[in-house]
């Protein structure tokens, strides 16, 4: 993965969710946390992307543990960075 403004670009539609919320908090995410992500993280973060909409947001929520360990580890990672 790279930081070129092609693969930016894609993630940052994938970020976009049709959830307001969830498009909000991913997309400050990706201007604000992306750049510092290694390349573990950022496999992560795609396999995050994958989800669907509601588990999503149950999970950011905390109203059901993420599914692996990694993907709650990203997740708490993200809501650092939910704060306007």
């Amino acid at each position: 993965m790279s930081d070129n403004p092609q693969h930016l670009a894609k993630l940052r539609w994938r970020c976009r969710r049709g959830m307001g919320e969830l498009d909000s908090l991913l997309l400050r995410f990706l201007d604000r946390g992306y750049a510092d992500l290694d390349e573990q993280q950022r496999a992560i973060l795609d396999d995050l992307l994958d989800q669907e909409d509601d588990r999503l947001w149950a999970w950011f929520l905390g109203r059901a543990p993420a599914s692996t360990p990694e993907l709650q580890g990203m997740i708490s990672h993200i809501l650092q960075f939910s704060a306007p």
